[in-house]
This record gives structure tokens, C-alpha cells and sequence, in this order.
């Protein structure tokens, strides 16, 4: 049993892979929370799809991603603004409108025959061709997206639970949403080069979904949380190993399982009481 459990880890580049999933974990399942408990999981998905065309891009011509992915949301942000101008779609049909259209076209510049391979990656994930740099700026992230996440915790608990409060504190909402906003995009950068730009939703909101199953308290949630990521992403990788499936789909499924069961033993809680 300990056998089979050690042999992976034999292997140099499950160990990676093995770092790459557990800063996944923490940064998406701290901010998870906060994106749970503010109801912003519609865009984590946004953010998620309209980086897209800029990740590929950046590949393309050899530049980071995570500058691709930057500019790929300015881009994003200002084509919706340009399509909420038109009367006849309307802010959220401008928003659906921009955010397929991006991904889309990201779509058709990562797997069109003149790509070089490996771009489709950036749809589902590699997290086991994790690169020492790659996992080194996964490190970076995941860092400045827990000391952030640390260091706003007073005001994101404020606004986020008693409003009037805060205003009368000076603390103001924009504040915090902005701040939520760029933090949610450093989250979703290292989530997407190990679950890629489809599956890193499940990072960050199936650990939350989990964890609030169990307590309603912020500081117990985002531990929960955070283990609930690492957890589901080792568990990934034996997955993968063993049953030579691909390791992003194999911890996406075991996020989406764990949150599905979760919500179902509560709803068996809830009826037994």
C-alpha cells in the first residue's frame, strides 16, 4: 500500500506537477471563497474565457502568458465596453457576446492546422508539462494571491457582510470589488496552466462549495477550502497514473464530485431535519 502510494513520486516530473497542483489548490481555493461568498462565480468564468485569445497569443510569440492573459482582459474589458454602448444589446448581452466571441477565437487560433502543437493545452490543462519557470511563476502567483487575499481580508469580510458598516467606516465597495477583480485574475493565471482555460472554474469554485457545506465562518471555509484544492489535485494525479487519464480532467472531475456530494449530503441533512 505505502508502495503504491510513493511510486509516483518517483518520477521527476509528477513531482512538478505535484508542486504545480498544490499552488492551484491554495490560490484558487482561498479566493474561491471570497468569489463564492461575493456571487462572482459568472465571472471567474468571464475572466477565465476572455484571457483566452491573449494566452494564445503570448504562446505564439514566445512572450509569458500571464502578460498575454493581461492584456487579453484589457482587450476584453474594453470591447465590452464598446458593445454595451450599442442600445440594442445591453450590458449582460454585451458581456455573453464579447466573452464567447473571445473564446471563440482563441479557440480557432489554438487549434487551427498552421499552430504548433501543444496550444490546445491552454483549453484543458498539461499539468504535467509544468516547466521549471512555469512552476516557478505558479509559486509567484499563488503567493501574491494568499498575501493579498490576507492583507484584504478585513475590508472583502466588511463589504461583503455588512455593508453600512463599512461605508460608515470610509471602507467603500468599489475598493473591494477591485480588488477581488485582480486578485480572481492572478488565481484564474495559475489555475489555467494546470487545469487550462475550460476546467479552472472547478478550482475555484468547488472547494468553496464544499467547505460552506460545513461551516459559514470565513476563516475555517478558506482552510477547508484550500485543502479541499490540494486534496482533489493529488488525488488527481494518482488518478492519472494509474488510470492513464488526463490529470486536468481527472482533478476537475474529482472537484465537480466533491462538490456535488457535498451539496447532496446536505440537502440529505437538511430533510432529515
Amino acid at each position: 500500500m505505502l508502495d503504491a502510494l510513493l511510486e509516483p513520486w518517483h518520477e521527476p516530473i509528477l513531482r512538478e506537477a505535484l508542486l504545480e497542483v498544490v499552488f492551484v489548490g491554495l490560490a484558487c481555493g482561498a479566493l474561491g471563497v471570497w468569489v463564492v461568498l461575493y456571487g462572482r462565480a459568472y465571472s471567474a468564468e468571464s475572466l477565465s474565457h476572455a484571457m483566452f485569445p491573449g494566452l494564445v497569443v503570448a504562446a505564439l510569440i514566445g512572450v509569458p502568458v500571464v502578460l498575454g492573459g493581461a492584456v487579453g482582459l484589457v482587450v476584453a474589458a474594453l470591447a465590452i465596453a464598446a458593445a454595451g454602448r450599442v442600445r440594442t444589446l445591453g450590458a449582460d448581452n454585451a458581456v455573453a457576446v464579447v466573452i464567447t466571441s473571445l473564446l471563440g477565437l482563441g479557440t480557432l487560433l489554438a487549434l487551427s492546422a498552421d499552430s504548433p502543437p501543444g496550444l490546445g493545452a491552454l483549453l484543458f490543462g498539461d499539468v504535467l508539462a509544468t516547466s521549471p519557470s512555469g512552476l516557478l511563476l505558479a509559486g509567484g502567483l499563488a503567493a501574491l494571491v494568499l498575501a493579498g487575499s490576507w492583507v484584504a481580508y478585513p475590508r472583502l469580510l466588511a463589504v461583503g457582510f455588512d455593508p453600512g458598516s463599512a461605508r460608515a467606516l470610509g471602507l467603500r465597495a468599489y475598493s473591494a470589488e477591485a480588488t477581488l477583480a485582480v486578485l480572481l485574475t492572478l488565481a484564474v493565471l495559475v489555475g489555467v496552466q494546470a487545469l487550462g482555460n475550460l476546467l479552472v472554474v472547478a478550482a475555484l469554485i468547488a472547494p468553496a462549495v464544499v467547505a460552506g457545506t460545513f461551516t459559514r465562518r470565513v476563516p475555517p471555509m478558506i482552510v477547508a477550502a484550500c485543502a479541499v484544492g490540494v486534496a482533489c489535485g493529488v488525488g488527481g494525479l494518482y488518478l492519472s497514473y494509474y488510470a492513464g487519464v488526463a490529470a486536468g480532467a481527472a482533478i476537475a472531475g474529482l472537484l465537480v464530485s466533491a462538490a456535488a456530494t457535498a451539496a447532496g449530503l446536505k440537502q440529505i441533512h437538511t430533510v432529515a431535519v
